[in-house]
């Protein structure tokens, strides 16, 4: 027995493509909410529309309490070297009100020995810096005036401390 092929005929009915049309092919269908991909991207799509600003109580962009937040704070920031002059990081810095006993603010120095800190504007401060085989040192600081204190530490070596 033999086999016949045959041949099918198609054909194409020619229809005029709008621009629209012509992107069809360029969409996706979204995955399934079940999708691995959606668990990762729905959640975080919803958290950012729903702390989206101007959206959240208190938040808007005209709110004057969002504002001016920061609008009194001082900032304290320090470079601290060693006594040859090289940054030195890890050195840590706590701050306090003059009239205070406590330590409210701390920073440790990155490796530039750059650190800053925010307090409160009107005060007086002491500051302390201390790192591992150095002398601590104690700053005072004025912050009634002005918005910024840019200090310098040169760190001495302990007595017995390696070079």
């Amino acid at each position: 027995m033999g086999t016949s092929s045959t041949k099918m005929m198609t054909t194409r009915k020619k229809t005029k493509r709008t621009f629209s049309k012509s992107l069809e092919f360029f969409r996706h269908p979204l995955p399934s909410f079940d999708h691995p991909i959606m668990r990762g991207i729905l959640p975080f799509a919803t958290l950012m529309f729903v702390l989206a600003p101007g959206e959240v109580p208190g938040t808007a962009a005209g709110d004057e309490k969002q504002s001016d937040s920061h609008a009194h704070d001082f900032v304290i920031f320090a470079t601290v070297f060693t006594e040859k002059g090289f940054a030195l990081s890890g050195a840590k810095v706590r701050i306090r009100r003059t009239d205070e006993s406590k330590y409210r603010w701390e920073a440790i120095s990155d490796r530039r020995g750059e650190l800053g800190v925010r307090v409160k504007q009107g005060a007086e401060y002491e500051l302390t810096i201390e790192a591992h085989g150095f002398k601590p040192q104690t700053r005072k600081i004025e912050a009634r005036e002005g918005n910024r204190e840019d200090l310098t530490f040169q760190m001495e070596r302990l007595a017995g401390g390696k070079p």
